[in-house]
């Protein structure tokens, strides 16, 4: 129950971060391109990557550590990083098919749905069961 604590006040902390990091971004560079976002999802990778990687086999933190800033904390601040990383894991480990196919339905699925939330239903709907 404790890391389930910390964990969740970690996420609240990653959130917060993001909300700041994205609104500063985009306060100096403008809103045309989600400057904000980018930041936040390269930052967001490069710290996981660095933590997974660092953490993995030379156990410079705790396990329950590890786990909160890798779940709470950058999993609050971008959810890209968590798919970045499972389908780095994903090739490092092989299966270049299950990578592939992690990288293409969910690029395809979440545009989808994405889209289904911004069209009228008649077209959302069909767009959602369309399968080619």
């Amino acid at each position: 129950m404790q890391k389930t604590i910390f964990i969740a006040l970690a996420g609240l902390v990653g959130t917060l971060l993001r909300y700041w990091l994205s609104g500063f971004v985009a306060r100096q560079y403008g809103v045309t391109f989600p400057w904000g976002t980018m930041a936040v999802n390269l930052i967001g990778c490069l710290a996981t990557g660095a933590v997974f990687f660092l953490t993995q086999e030379r156990f410079l933190l705790s396990p329950t550590v590890r786990t909160v800033i890798l779940i709470g904390l950058l999993g609050g601040f971008t959810t890209f990083s968590a798919y970045g990383l499972q389908t780095f894991t994903l090739l490092r480990d092989g299966e270049v098919g299950l990578a592939i196919l992690n990288v293409v339905t969910s690029n395809i699925l979440l545009l989808r749905l994405s889209a289904h939330n911004s069209m009228p239903p008649s077209i959302s709907i069909n767009l959602c069961l369309r399968t080619t």
